[in-house]
């Protein structure tokens, strides 16, 4: 095995360790029915979401060291554009994401009770779109890597 099909087999295993649990968080955030289970479901995400971040960071490290060792990947349609996705995907979390989540945690901290607050409905009915715009990103991607269609 050379350095490069290592690359691959670090790139593929970290796709399913970081996309496999990030294409679940909204899911388990939408099956809380009280505060409590609601509260549940945001430490499960949190917990989720480390393997998303060691994932996405080993996904994007190989696929730009792939791209070194073999650069005309650079000059491939599919190539570019996914990490141009990806980058953007990447993005959304700080910039995006994590200002949806804010009020969300600090709804959860302060709320009593275990009736859920309108308030709650609407703020994460705001935040799970962008996560579904975020999950759609990332179908392209692997798409995009699967079929490298251009």
């Amino acid at each position: 095995m050379n350095f490069y099909s290592i690359l691959v087999f670090i790139h593929i295993f970290s796709a399913i360790l970081g996309m496999g649990p990030g294409f679940i968080l909204t899911r388990i955030a939408k099956l809380a029915n009280s505060m409590t289970e609601i509260r549940q479901a945001y430490r499960i995400r949190r917990d989720l979401h480390i393997f998303v971040m060691i994932g996405g960071t080993l996904l994007l490290i190989t696929g730009l060291l792939m791209g070194f060792i073999h650069p005309y990947l650079f000059k491939m349609g599919w190539y570019v554009t996914s990490l141009v996705l990806f980058l953007t995907g990447l993005t959304m979390g700080p910039f995006v994401l994590s200002p949806k989540s804010k009020p969300i945690k600090e709804l959860l901290e302060s709320h009593k009770g275990e009736d859920v607050p309108k308030e709650y409905e609407t703020l994460s009915r705001e935040l799970f779109r962008y996560e579904r715009i975020l999950n759609i990103i990332f179908l392209i991607i692997i798409v995009l890597m699967i079929l490298k269609p251009f």
